[in-house]
């Protein structure tokens, strides 16, 4: 729903994200080379919208003629960011209740990127054929990566399309909720009460090693999402829908219990009916809006 990464960065220590520049939509050339130049931001950068989802209008940029394409094609704020080179990311559930000292990991989701791996005689687009995960990514990629697309992989060559784990870019997600353990725990909460009144989210991360993400090091928030985040790890394709609508439910549930103990303990107003529909309307508003932008973009 509407969150703003810009305002969600802001409550986060500096250390843990990616470094990150805000952009108004329109913003000039001038004004954009004038920043990243004084930020010491080197290519590539991602460009992604302020308020996002899925993925939509995220994009790998390499040089500053494709970030001006991309300012050029955004119709809403944005953010440029430096691209993170660990090769792992997931998706880790927090949740914690107020007025309690220790939270709590309700689920773990393994990111595998969308790449193709050459058998020395079929071409990128061939590969991608096979997978039936990958044939609904094609429209998009031909845009993205046409030249890469005819070439022929050397048996065993690895082939990345999509430098990011989302799961509509064609990334695969893998339940690793098992890997849960007082270490992890331990990192997570430490950090994540850090920031001021986050209680329940997803962080996904960009990491090295897990043992080194377990022991806080070599790792970066790519996102932390609120309220309006999911349990990421339903999408594992082992998992069936009713497992789907039972983690939904059960991580709702937790919500409903904070949303309560914040009123009881903080005195945090609830939201009324009446802003609730609003914000549904504005948030599908959105959601169409960006999605024709995703089309010009991608």
């Amino acid at each position: 729903m509407l969150e703003s990464k810009k305002e969600i960065y802001d409550t986060m220590p500096q250390s843990c994200y990616p470094k990150t520049l805000f952009f108004n939509s329109g913003a000039t050339g001038e004004i954009i080379f004038t920043r990243i130049k004084s930020s010491g931001l080197q290519f590539p950068l991602i460009g992604k919208p302020d308020i996002g989802m899925r993925g939509m209008a995220v994009k790998k940029l390499d040089s500053f003629e494709d970030v001006l394409a991309y300012a050029n094609s955004s119709k809403v704020n944005f953010l440029l960011q430096e691209f993170i080179p660990y090769k792992m990311e997931a998706g880790i559930f927090y949740y914690r209740f107020p007025g309690t000292a220790k939270g709590h990991i309700s689920g773990i989701v393994e990111k595998e990127f969308l790449a193709v791996t050459g058998d020395g005689i079929s071409t990128v687009y061939a590969l991608l054929q096979k997978e039936k995960r990958f044939v609904l990514q094609i429209p998009v990629l031909k845009k993205m990566h046409k030249e890469i697309l005819q070439k022929v992989p050397a048996k065993g060559e690895e082939y990345l399309l999509v430098p990011y784990g989302n799961h509509s870019r064609g990334a695969k997600f893998i339940d690793n909720s098992h890997l849960i353990d007082d270490a992890l725990t331990n990192t997570i909460d430490k950090l994540c009460k850090k920031v001021k009144g986050f209680y329940y989210g997803r962080l996904d991360i960009r990491y090295n090693t897990w043992e080194e993400l377990k022991q806080g090091t070599n790792f970066s928030i790519i996102e932390m999402n609120g309220a309006g985040s999911e349990p990421t790890h339903i999408y594992d394709p082992q998992h069936s829908i009713f497992f789907a609508w039972k983690e939904i439910i059960r991580h709702l549930d937790i919500l409903c219990k904070i949303s309560i103990l914040n009123h009881k303990v903080y005195n945090i107003p609830f939201m009324n009916l009446a802003s609730g529909i609003n914000m549904i309307r504005e948030n599908n508003r959105y959601i169409k809006y960006i999605s024709e932008e995703y089309k010009q973009i991608a």
